[in-house]
């Protein structure tokens, strides 16, 4: 089995005040379970700034072809200057809990991840339970709830 490494780092501070009170407006605006989740999107933004920044000096189309998976997932990027700006809250808005509350299918962020987790969101068809999904631009339509037939029809039925 392979052993799977964290996709975070805690903070080298753990009580610096201006951080905490950011994090906590985070944890309220985009409904998240716990800061663990903001650290995992900033060690994601970091990731593609490392990318940015290695390819500076390499050719154009390579790239090109990060920003053109960048444009997929959702991010306005025209050059090597743009992913390099990108924040935690860029990488926070991709995510399915905070797109189905500006598409207004839950009108606040906790009630989207429930809904995510209860298996009452899809894309596509395609039933998905994971609130950090990421949504590329051409999923981003096709999000819509799922009705879930009662069980209470199932028993009257039977009597």
């Amino acid at each position: 089995m392979i052993r799977k490494h964290k996709r975070y780092s805690r903070p080298r501070k753990l009580y610096d005040k201006a951080r905490i009170e950011n994090e906590n407006l985070l944890l309220k605006r985009y409904g998240l379970k716990s800061k663990r989740e903001i650290w995992k999107a900033e060690a994601a933004v970091d990731r593609i700034r490392k990318q940015a920044k290695s390819l500076i000096t390499s050719s154009k189309e390579e790239q090109e072809k990060l920003f053109e998976k960048l444009r997929k997932i959702g991010f306005d990027i025209k050059n090597t200057a743009d992913a390099l700006a990108l924040n935690k809250e860029n990488w926070l808005k991709r995510r399915l809990q905070s797109l189905v509350v500006e598409k207004k299918l839950a009108r606040t962020p906790k009630e989207a991840r429930q809904l995510i987790a209860h298996k009452h969101i899809s894309i596509g068809g395609k039933r998905i339970n994971i609130p950090s999904y990421i949504v590329p631009v051409d999923e981003e339509d096709k999000i819509e709830i799922k009705t879930v037939r009662k069980i209470s029809e199932k028993n009257t039925e039977k009597n």
